[in-house]
């Protein structure tokens, strides 16, 4: 599968200032300067959750957790910031990768209920095609894949594609545990964080080493109007790879009907995505998803939402005990 080269921030006001600023800008397929230190971030364990060469709100989150743990200004990215990172790699941000015959063999689900009672009948929670697959696997949006390859159709084995140039998900995500690299984001570290802190108020996850020092920085769904996120400390309990997922009727989400407990089988797909890192927090647990675009610009279903490879990267941090701080 190889792929060729072609202390602690409070963030909210900064990055909310950041959308304001921006949100009048007229659309465009990606920024290139963007999408180069989206690269960058997410390799070094800054990440702005999926990497679509937009200036939105995770990119400024992860930027600005970056300026101010390396003592920078903190806002746009200005040319200091810019050179600061450039000093991370001279790896290409971008890459070609030939389309494995395992990245479209499936099988797929193109269509997946909402309904939990619906999507309790499926097998697995798949992949809905070979593009959604690819952008996950590189961290990437979709909206962002096709822009990048406007010409290609992402099911034909040996086919040529550009992609972000960051370590790949792996297709398992049990191959975490075992330590596969490219399992999140793309700076693996080799200490366990000696806390997690999750920080209600700015929408983001962050590690900290035994020193305080920032391990990791990741953009996350957190809390919601029917089953809020909790405050105070808590520990990890256990990290489940591949896990599934049983709805319990008395959450009450509205959009969900059943009467009963409901399992629904694992898969990409499952609501809590690929990993789940169960809390001490009675039904709390920090876990991936399966709309990467939407974490951090929306509220989860009670839980900590993470992207997959997210997900992935924070759960090789932790083990069991690990404390857990929820604030702001």
């Amino acid at each position: 599968m190889a792929v060729v080269a072609a202390g602690q921030p409070t963030l909210a006001g900064h990055a909310a200032k950041h959308s304001a600023a921006v949100a009048a800008k007229p659309a465009a397929a990606f920024d290139q300067r963007v999408l180069d230190a989206e690269v960058l971030l997410d390799r070094a364990g800054f990440s702005p959750g999926a990497i679509d060469g937009r200036d939105g709100e995770n990119f400024a989150k992860a930027l600005h957790a970056f300026q101010q743990a390396n003592g920078l200004p903190v806002g746009s990215l200005d040319q200091q910031t810019a050179a600061q990172l450039a000093q991370l790699s001279n790896t290409l941000a971008l890459a070609q990768y030939t389309v494995q015959p395992s990245d479209v063999q499936g099988p797929f689900a193109p269509q997946i209920p909402r309904d939990f009672e619906k999507m309790a009948a499926l097998e697995r929670l798949a992949y809905h095609s070979p593009r959604q697959l690819l952008a996950e696997k590189f961290h990437m949006s979709e909206a962002l894949l096709a822009a990048l390859n406007p010409n290609a159709t992402f099911d034909q084995p040996g086919a040529a594609i550009t992609v972000a140039n960051v370590a790949p998900m792996p297709d398992n995500p049990k191959m975490a545990a075992r330590g596969a690299e490219g399992s999140g984001s793309s700076a693996q570290q080799e200490s366990r964080a000696a806390k997690i802190v999750v920080d209600k108020r700015s929408r983001a996850v962050l590690a900290f080493g035994p020193d305080n020092r920032l391990l990791a920085f990741f953009p996350a769904s957190i809390g919601s109007a029917e089953k809020p996120a909790p405050s105070g400390d808590f520990a990890v309990r256990a990290v489940a790879y591949g896990p599934d997922y049983t709805y319990n009727p008395a959450y009450g989400f509205k959009e969900q009907k059943a009467q009963r407990p409901v399992r629904i089988a694992p898969g990409p797909n499952n609501p809590v995505g690929v990993v789940w890192i169960g809390l001490s927090a009675q039904g709390y647990g920090i876990h991936g998803t399966p709309e990467p675009d939407k974490v951090g610009k929306t509220q989860s279903h009670g839980c900590v939402r993470l992207t997959n490879w997210d997900a992935l990267a924070l759960a090789k941090l932790v083990q069991k005990g690990t404390p857990v701080a929820f604030v702001g």
